[in-house]
């Protein structure tokens, strides 16, 4: 058995997780050189890269299958959780979505976007013969809304929408007939412009900041993102040097360690690495793709689907905020942004796309 589990073990997939950590603890030191205040978050971010490589392993041996049988109880322990951040969790940046332990501060949402993969996955496995009809949409929906309504009220809008993406993904590989999707493309329209007047002031002047940005603005979203933009112009080609860039160490660029990593990197390294870093970040995605091609069952597959949409979101909605191209959410780069649930939620991730790989009933994997 243990000979079967390592010949299937995705190495290749391994590998470049523990490569894109690691480079994100080097990008963390230099994004935060000299701030006496931010210094032992380096720290940090080690020992949740080394935890987080134990748990991948650990994940990988346990058959993905035993959390199946556990998917109701997860749910309702995700739902109890969340109410408790509603209640008594840490406000930070105009939210309550932290539970301070005296240790470590937790982000159960981050934690809620594996279990809602397993849930739907479990879901939409169990009902693959069912008709495809209003009532399978709409129990799926409700099993989404049932966590989604606790993280919106943290307020938390770009988690929420993550998971609704991860929803929708799963609810069209498990074949959502095509003559509901425009029902769902007016029904997003509509959500989306009849929201807004119930969004957070602070939600509102992102969306508002990027639709009509004030050029004289010095502090602020408008102020952060253009900053943003002149980093990553500043490292041209190849990079200013590890550690040299102005933007960074100077410290014009804002959240430089998490939201807006992606914009020291480019000053550091340049296009040229950065284009690297995009290209191990696609592989990580094609991997996860294979995996779900491979599955054993449709339970594996939908899992892997559903984590290989939660890394594809949120690397493009990350590139794409740095850039000015959407307003500014939050979401962090995979692997590599600081955060310690954000990190544990993705190596749950990659163990349970391991557990599926390894446990795939093809006799030799053509690579």
């Amino acid at each position: 058995m243990q000979k079967e589990f390592w010949r299937h073990f995705d190495f290749w997939l391994f590998g470049s997780v523990v490569v894109l950590s690691l480079f994100g603890i080097v990008m963390i030191r230099s994004a935060i050189a000299g701030n006496v205040v931010l210094a032992e978050q380096v720290n940090r971010q080690v020992i949740y890269v080394i935890v987080g490589i134990v748990l991948i392993i650990l994940v990988a041996m346990i058959d993905y299958h035993y959390w199946a049988s556990l998917t109701r109880l997860m749910y309702v322990f995700s739902v109890l959780f969340l109410v408790v951040i509603f209640i008594i969790g840490e406000a930070r940046f105009g939210s309550a979505r932290w539970l301070d332990t005296g240790l470590i501060l937790i982000q159960p949402s981050e934690l809620a976007k594996i279990v809602m993969i397993l849930v739907l996955a479990d879901y939409f496995s169990r009902t693959a013969n069912q008709k495809k009809d209003l009532t399978w949409i709409f129990r799926s929906f409700l099993l989404t809304m049932g966590v989604v309504v606790w993280i919106l009220l943290q307020p938390n809008l770009s988690t929420s929408i993550v998971i609704l993406v991860i929803w929708f993904s799963l609810l069209w590989i498990s074949g959502l007939p095509a003559k509901y999707l425009a029902i769902f493309v007016l029904l997003g329209v509509i959500a989306s412009i009849s929201a807004f007047p119930f969004l957070e002031d602070y939600q509102q002047e992102r969306v508002l900041t990027f639709l009509f940005p004030d050029a004289e603005a010095r502090y602020g979203n408008t102020y952060n993102v253009d900053q943003a933009l002149i980093t990553i112009g500043s490292g041209g080609l190849f990079g200013q040097g590890y550690g040299n860039s102005t933007q960074v160490q100077l410290r014009f660029l804002k959240v430089r360690h998490t939201d807006f990593i992606f914009s020291a990197m480019a000053a550091e390294f340049g296009f040229v690495g950065t284009v690297i870093i995009l290209a191990l970040l696609i592989f990580i995605i094609f991997r996860c793709l294979r995996t779900a091609r491979l599955a054993s069952d449709t339970f594996g597959s939908l899992i892997a689907y559903g984590f290989t949409t939660l890394i594809f979101f949120q690397t493009v909605v990350n590139i794409s905020v740095n850039l000015r191209l959407i307003p500014v959410t939050g979401l962090p780069l995979p692997f590599i942004s600081y955060g310690g649930s954000s990190l544990m939620s993705l190596v749950l991730g990659i163990g349970l796309i391991q557990s599926v790989i390894t446990r795939q009933k093809l006799k030799e994997i053509h690579y």
